[in-house]
């Protein structure tokens, strides 16, 4: 399979907010012009439209099934994951990369294969652009997490997580999953994690 993995850098553009903060600063389409002026961004600038859709996607109503949630903060990522997972002890996987930079290349499966990670409920993390960190992460019974040993054509060796939607009966028939895949809603859709996502699963 033809994939890209990036290593996660030390360094990034933006970070979390304190929680107390977050919960502070607006987060809504209502409210968008009063964001823009506290953050100098200019209207109709390409950052406000990014802001804009990442606040738009937020919005949108989660499908049957499911559970939605933005989170600005660690301590609101962290609390949403405990509180659908119904434990204090879970824990974040992502996917590992020897590499810093690589090309999109063909991987394949080592004869480590692939190892189930957690319980059969996962609450899958997305990083989102905004002009602060701000993840997007959403969790249905239906989701397995799976951590896939690969190697890439250059020798680069990937310690992937795999997420699989077992139940897909709900998603918006158009969705880009069944395009690519060529299948329908209700089948089930695996997708890798690639850089800063993360998948918060039991210990």
């Amino acid at each position: 399979m033809d994939l890209q993995f990036t290593k996660k850098r030390t360094k990034v553009m933006t970070s979390f907010l304190p929680g107390q903060e977050a919960e502070l600063i607006p987060f809504s389409s209502n409210k968008f012009s009063d964001i823009l002026q506290r953050f100098s961004i200019i209207p109709r600038s390409k950052e406000a439209q990014v802001m804009k859709s990442t606040i738009k996607e937020c919005e949108e109503p989660a499908v049957v099934g499911e559970d939605r949630y933005c989170a600005a903060s660690l301590e609101s990522m962290v609390d949403f994951s405990t509180s659908r997972l119904g434990t204090n002890n879970i824990q974040a996987v992502s996917t590992e990369v020897d590499k810093e930079e690589t090309q999109k290349q063909k991987y394949t499966i080592t004869t480590r294969a692939v190892k189930k990670i957690g319980s059969d409920k996962a609450v899958v993390c997305h990083d989102e652009p905004y002009v602060y960190t701000v993840f997007y992460c959403h969790t249905t019974t239906s989701a397995r997490a799976y951590k896939v040993a690969l190697v890439g054509a250059d020798g680069t060796k990937a310690n992937a997580v795999a997420v699989c939607h077992t139940d897909t009966a709900n998603w918006n028939p158009k969705h880009l999953a069944f395009e690519v895949l060529k299948v329908k809603p209700g089948a089930t859709v695996c997708h890798f994690l690639r850089g800063a996502q993360v998948v918060w699963v039991h210990k």
